[in-house]
C-alpha cells in the first residue's frame, strides 16, 4: 500500500481552512493576526524549500552531506535556544551546541546502528527525520530547563550567596536549581509517554502507517523513539545547564548579569 500523493492545487485550497482560525481573531480582536500570517507563509516556504533539498539529500545519500544538514540542524536548534532563553550569543553558542549535538547523537546512532543494523549508519532515510525529531523535542526541553535553572537562580540569589558563604563549591549550590530545572524539562516528555497511544496517536506511529507499514510495526518505531527522545532530553539539558554553568558565573562564583540580555 503505497501514500497517496496530495496534489499541488488540492492543498493549496485546503488553505481556505485558516479563514475560521483568522475569522475568530477577528471576532475576538486578538491582534495576532499580522503574526499567524507571517508564520504561515514562512512556514510554507521554509517546508517547501526543505522538502526540495531533500529531494537531493535522499537521491545523493552522502554521509557527509547528511551529517552537515543535522549541525546545520543543530546551529538553528541552537541560536532558537540561545534567543528563546535570553542568553548572550557570544558566550552560549558553543557550549549549547555541544549538548544538542550530543544529546542528538547518542539516542539517533544507537537507533540507526544497533536497533535497525544499518549498513550505513548516517543514512539519510533515517538519520535525517529521526534526528528532526530528537532534535525538536530536545530543543523544547532545553528552553524549558534552562529559563527554569536562571529565573530560579536570580529569583532566589539570597539563598545562593548564603550556601556559597557557607563552603559549598559552585556545582553544589547550584545542585538544587539544577535539579528543579532537570525535572521541569523533562516532564512534559514524561507525561506525552505516560499517555501515549490513550489520548492520540503520535507523528512517527502515524508517518510510518500512512507509508504503507502495519500498524504493529508503527508501534515499534514508536516505542523506539520515544526511547531516544527520553535520552536525547535527558542527555541534551543536563549537559546545556552544566555547560552554560562557566559563561554564566564569573571567578566568584556569583552569576554574571552581562551574560544575559536586559
Amino acid at each position: 500500500m503505497q501514500t497517496e500523493n496530495i496534489g499541488i492545487w488540492a492543498l493549496s485550497s485546503y488553505y481556505i481552512l485558516l479563514i475560521i482560525p483568522f475569522g475568530m481573531m477577528l471576532w475576538l480582536r486578538i491582534p495576532i493576526i499580522g503574526k499567524m500570517l507571517v508564520a504561515i507563509i514562512r512556514m510554507t516556504l521554509q517546508l517547501l524549500f526543505v522538502g526540495f533539498y531533500l529531494q537531493i539529500v535522499f537521491q545523493l545519500n552522502s554521509a557527509w552531506l547528511n551529517s552537515l544538514w543535522l549541525l546545520v540542524m543543530v546551529m538553528v536548534a541552537d541560536l532558537s535556544i540561545i534567543r528563546g532563553c535570553g542568553l548572550k550569543l557570544r558566550r552560549f553558542v558553543a557550549p549549547l551546541f555541544i549538548a544538542l549535538v550530543g544529546g542528538t547523537a547518542v539516542p539517533l546512532l544507537a537507533f540507526v546502528g544497533l536497533l535497525l543494523n544499518r549498513p550505513n549508519i548516517m543514512d539519510a532515510q533515517y538519520v535525517i527525520p529521526m534526528g528532526g525529531m530528537i532534535l525538536g523535542n530536545c530543543l523544547r526541553a532545553d528552553i524549558v530547563g534552562i529559563r527554569n535553572f536562571y529565573e530560579n537562580m536570580r529569583q532566589r540569589e539570597k539563598s545562593f550567596l548564603h550556601t556559597l558563604s557557607q563552603g559549598a563549591r559552585l556545582h553544589e549550590a547550584i545542585r538544587p536549581y539544577l535539579r528543579q530545572a532537570y525535572q521541569a524539562a523533562l516532564m512534559p516528555t514524561v507525561a506525552t509517554i505516560a499517555t501515549i497511544g490513550l489520548v492520540a496517536l503520535p507523528g512517527m506511529m502515524t508517518g510510518v502507517i500512512l507509508g504503507g507499514a502495519d500498524p504493529m510495526t508503527a508501534i515499534k518505531y514508536q516505542i523506539a523513539i520515544m526511547i531516544a527522545i527520553l535520552t536525547g532530553t535527558a542527555i541534551t539539558v543536563i549537559l546545556a545547564i552544566l555547560m552554560s554553568v562557566k559563561s554564566s558565573f564569573n571567578p566568584y562564583g556569583l552569576l554574571d548579569s552581562r551574560a544575559f540580555r536586559s
